[in-house]
């Protein structure tokens, strides 16, 4: 038997304690019951009334992809610094270790830099709350940037982002050399001739024409001596040497016109050689004549004159023309080696045949300056300078 007991539930009839009980268990079970599924809708991460749920959003653009990151994980409390990390990989789908990662903030101008791991992981702590920007950088890859907007005391994981490898333009510049311009000008050259039959190969109507190698002079002067009409013009002049007696030391017929040729077509040669390229090529001289073709007549005429005396170094600048006045000496002194006993120069004759030898070259200059262009073909269209 049970010790009475004096207790107010057992002043309540029994009716009205069945009653009671049955409220208690059921307000027990509503209790539990809305304990578990909060509990469990906590732990899934499902939306419970009255707490807010981050959301992500990825976007791409053209180009360089950008993603759009509002965040992940809990705030606590305004004005806490919080954190970004994320992870970089290729379009394989490996890590990008070593790649350059700098976050910027919309409010301020500096900014913080990070590296990426092994693992293409990167990682940036104390980041002020507030919208940020990330630009991920690494060699052979195009730069990628993502956005987001960081709140207080955050810990922010990016979505992966995907770099792509870059595409290369490769800018290929060719340029010819010096030796080709002056080539490809040569071959220009080589076509002027007057009234498209007598060759004048040795004036540049291009003021700022490319210096020429010593091939290139060895070029021009091989195909001046041996252009027909260089064969025909000295058969000329051996016909009106022995038609006017000249060098009568020669004898007269077939065999001494064929010396008087000989002659002639020896002072061309050595004439163009020596002075046109042996020595042009030593000296480092252009044998060449730069028309003008600017300026008042005056200053054109003292141009051409004074181009018999002086010529253009390789080095564009002006300068004595030893090659052309040691050059007609050097021929004038090998003439004696075919000249007939009578007709061989001294000293005192081979500086006169050298005064009128630039007294030549001086009135050639002259026409070439005034009259031999307007009928010389094949000049080139650049137009003169002063």
């Amino acid at each position: 038997m049970h010790p009475t007991r004096n207790t107010a539930s057992e002043q309540i009839s029994p009716r009205r304690g069945t009653s009671l009980r049955r409220l208690r268990t059921l307000i027990f079970f509503i209790s539990a019951t809305v304990f578990c599924c909060v509990a469990s809708l906590h732990a899934y991460g499902q939306e419970i009334p009255g707490t807010p749920t981050p959301k992500v959003e990825q976007t791409f653009s053209a180009g360089p992809a950008s993603i759009a990151c509002n965040g992940t994980g809990q705030s606590h409390g305004e004005g806490q610094p919080g954190s970004v990390t994320g992870t970089l990989v290729d379009k394989t789908g490996n890590a990008v270790a070593g790649a350059r990662v700098t976050l910027a903030l919309d409010n301020q101008t500096s900014g913080q830099e990070a590296l990426a791991d092994d693992d293409g992981q990167f990682s940036f702590t104390n980041v002020p709350s507030g919208p940020f920007h990330l630009t991920a950088n690494s060699e052979g890859f195009a730069p990628q940037t993502a956005a987001g907007n960081l709140a207080s005391g955050e810990s922010c994981v990016m979505p992966q982002m995907t770099l792509a490898v870059a595409t290369n333009v490769t800018e290929v510049r060719v340029e010819l050399t010096t030796i080709e311009i002056a080539q490809e000008q040569l071959k220009e050259q080589e076509k002027q001739r007057v009234l498209g039959v007598i060759p004048n190969f040795y004036v540049s109507y291009v003021p700022n024409a490319a210096p020429l190698s010593p091939r290139q002079k060895f070029q021009l002067a091989w195909k001046s001596t041996i252009d027909p009409v260089s064969f025909g013009v000295t058969g000329v002049v051996a016909g009106v040497e022995q038609a006017t007696g000249g060098f009568s030391g020669y004898g007269g017929g077939a065999a001494g016109y064929a010396r008087r040729y000989g002659a002639a077509y020896g002072d061309l040669v050595t004439g163009t050689f020596i002075g046109g390229a042996i020595l042009p090529s030593l000296l480092k001289q252009d044998p060449r004549y730069f028309y003008k073709g600017t300026g008042t007549n005056r200053s054109r005429f003292l141009y051409a004159i004074a181009n018999a005396v002086i010529c253009k170094g390789d080095n564009g600048q002006w300068q004595p023309n030893y090659s052309g006045i040691l050059g007609g000496m050097a021929s004038a002194g090998i003439s004696n080696l075919y000249y007939p006993e009578g007709n061989k120069s001294d000293v005192a004759m081979t500086f006169e045949n050298l005064a009128i030898g630039l007294g030549e070259t001086a009135a050639v200059n002259v026409l070439q300056e005034f009259v031999i262009r307007k009928f010389t073909s094949n000049v080139p269209k650049t137009e003169p300078t002063p």
